[in-house]
């Protein structure tokens, strides 16, 4: 049966104003027509300030002219194309705990994702470690998580501004396939496989994600990573799959996924034993 058709992305006047309306525990919510990159944008504010400018915050763009993805990547995109935006936020861990944020932020937006199809195609969407979002095995959308001292927080060791930024895509899927030479999945794909994804607007995904991320980080001070191995097996898109480590594109280590510790680790059991593999070192994928 067909699906409803992908309703456009709103300009970016109108992003904005929906936005402002429906998330007023945001204090900053800006949606420009492009920039170079939002996660760029957020570090250099949350750097830069020289009084005291409550948070969280919100920047989003149609197009981004250097769009970065994890390790330097750029990011392919095309105005109306892509669903692009960032968020900043206070937090107060450890350094140690930092790292974790980056599958935590990718959980929750898959998490969020999930909530937004009909209930039989929710395992089709999961997390590939560390930071993609797969829709039947085919990247939908990736995260970029940094962390940054803020100008006015410098008094407690344990105070940092996380910036995580997403990438959805929206269409471009099959041109975006052919040019990187892999599987690429967006939300008219799904839309055309579930109706209540069909349904869905660019400005509620963003809202939805957003949210889901505000609510997950402002308990992180008292609750941690609490439950973050049961979550993640949840989404879990390598859970039990024979894979291979990367680092510099050379394959350093090969076994079976069998889940995260509660660090966000990637775990890999291979004949001499169980592995915690750290995030930012390698990538894994599919053997």
């Amino acid at each position: 049966m067909p699906s409803l058709p992908q309703l456009p992305l709103p300009m970016p006047e109108r992003m904005q104003a929906l936005l402002q309306q429906s998330l007023p525990e945001f204090h900053c919510i800006e949606w420009v027509g492009r920039t170079t990159s939002t996660n760029a944008d957020l570090l250099h504010r949350a750097r830069a300030e020289a009084g005291t400018l409550a948070r969280p915050w919100l920047l989003g763009a149609h197009l981004q002219e250097s769009g970065r993805g994890r390790s330097g990547r750029s990011w392919q995109n095309r105005s109306g194309a892509n669903l692009m935006f960032s968020c900043a936020f206070d937090i107060f861990l450890p350094p140690a705990s930092l790292p974790t944020l980056s599958p935590f932020g990718g959980l929750i937006a898959a998490e969020t994702l999930r909530s937004l199809l009909t209930a039989s195609n929710r395992p089709l969407l999961t997390m590939k470690w560390p930071n993609d979002l797969q829709w039947r095995f085919a990247k939908l959308a990736g995260l970029l998580v940094e962390v940054t001292r803020a100008g006015t927080a410098r008094q407690s060791a344990d105070h940092h501004v996380a910036i995580l930024g997403i990438g959805i895509n929206l269409d471009d899927a099959r041109a975006l396939s052919t040019s990187l030479n892999r599987r690429i999945a967006d939300w008219s794909e799904i839309g055309r496989a579930d109706s209540a994804a069909a349904r869905v607007r660019p400005e509620q995904i963003v809202m939805r994600i957003a949210r889901a991320w505000y609510e997950n980080f402002s308990v992180l001070t008292s609750q941690g990573f609490e439950g973050l191995p049961e979550r993640y097996a949840a989404v879990d898109g390598l859970l039990g799959q024979k894979i291979d480590i990367l680092e510099n594109d050379r394959i350093v280590r090969s076994g079976n996924a069998v889940g995260v510790n509660q660090a966000g680790q990637l775990l890999l059991r291979s004949p001499d034993g169980e592995h915690a593999i750290s995030v930012g070192e390698v990538s894994a994928r599919t053997a």
